[in-house]
């Protein structure tokens, strides 16, 4: 387990640091710090709880400052891994892939974070009645390339049908999350893929469920948010990702256990961050369809991976030994 491994590279840098007088595992000083990457978003709840909780920062001491980056996109995430900029991620399972392919192994998926947490919304007057009636209609995506988008291809190959850019009848269409209610207005756009809290949101807006987190793929257990480390900072800080991990776990814990008090406080987080909280309403409705898990589906990481490689976002599938770190 990923833990054991952790521990063992644990001791192996104390002898090594204790050969040289130095004290710690793969501590740099007390003025060190560990970067987290994340986004202000529903589907990164540990890292929202974390960050308001100060949990980290309890547990690592003085030995290690915590600095939190959040991030607006998957591809701004990797670059800053790639730089050295962050040094622990939570990120969706395509950019992830993405990451470790294209840093030869250098970034690895430590854990996982969020499964399920999107659907499939129609526009009432679309005519939409079964996923076969997209055939001809404009679907809204959040990002090219994004899990949601990958999710969308693989639903629709499921169904016989193409998007217009692989000679097919479907318009897939990228539109920001907050774009989409207006967009379905004018009827410039027939259905949407998107994630909590922006299904809960059109829902409320007038938009009608056409496939719930659970029917569009692989019955809501994907991973639709993961935890990517630097391989370089796992292997001279086993330590503090050991100490992350139990973090990690024990928010999901509280989250999973303590739910109302575990979403007021993601929520204070939001609105610290972003200036608004979400709906009461809209958050609980959202976590019905979130799983909170520290969980990998390798099944659904790898599928991903298969994916972005047919569709030319990686070049190559990742060596499944040097994706997950254990």
């Amino acid at each position: 387990m990923m833990r054991k491994k952790i521990q063992k590279l644990c001791i192996v840098a104390l002898a090594a640091v204790s050969l040289l007088g130095i004290t710690g595992c793969g501590a740099k000083g007390e003025d060190s710090e560990v970067s987290i990457g994340y986004f202000n978003n529903v589907t990164h709840p540990q890292a929202l709880y974390m960050k308001s909780q100060k949990t980290l920062e309890d547990s690592l001491g003085t030995d290690k400052k915590v600095r939190w980056t959040a991030f607006n996109a998957g591809p701004a995430e990797v670059e800053a891994l790639f730089s050295g900029d962050i040094d622990i991620g939570y990120i969706g399972p395509v950019p992830a892939v993405s990451a470790n392919v294209k840093s030869k192994g250098d970034v690895v998926i430590l854990s996982g974070s969020s499964t399920g947490g999107a659907i499939l919304v129609k526009r009432p007057e679309a005519g939409i009645e079964t996923v076969d009636d997209l055939d001809g209609k404009t679907v809204a995506i959040p990002q090219i390339g994004n899990t949601q988008h990958l999710s969308l291809l693989k639903l629709l190959s499921e169904n016989g049908l193409k998007p217009v850019s692989e000679g097919g009848t479907v318009t897939v269409s990228a539109v920001a999350n907050a774009d989409v209610a207006n967009m379905m207005e004018r009827g410039d756009v027939d259905a949407a893929l998107v994630p909590e809290p922006w299904g809960a949101t059109l829902l409320k807006d007038g938009a009608e469920l056409l496939l719930d987190y659970d029917e569009f793929y692989m019955e809501g257990k994907y991973n639709v948010a993961v935890v990517v480390v630097r391989k370089e900072f796992m292997e001279e800080n086993p330590e503090v990702v050991e100490k992350f991990l139990a973090a990690h776990e024990a928010a999901s814990k509280a989250i999973n256990e303590e739910k109302d008090n575990a979403l007021s406080i993601i929520n204070e987080e939001l609105k610290s961050a972003t200036g608004k909280a979400l709906g009461e309403d809209i958050i609980s409705e959202s976590f019905e369809r979130i799983g909170v898990t520290t969980e990998l589906n390798k099944e659904s990481v790898l599928d991903f991976a298969q994916i972005s490689q047919e569709q030319g976002f990686i070049d190559e599938l990742p060596d499944e030994a040097a994706l997950f770190a254990e």
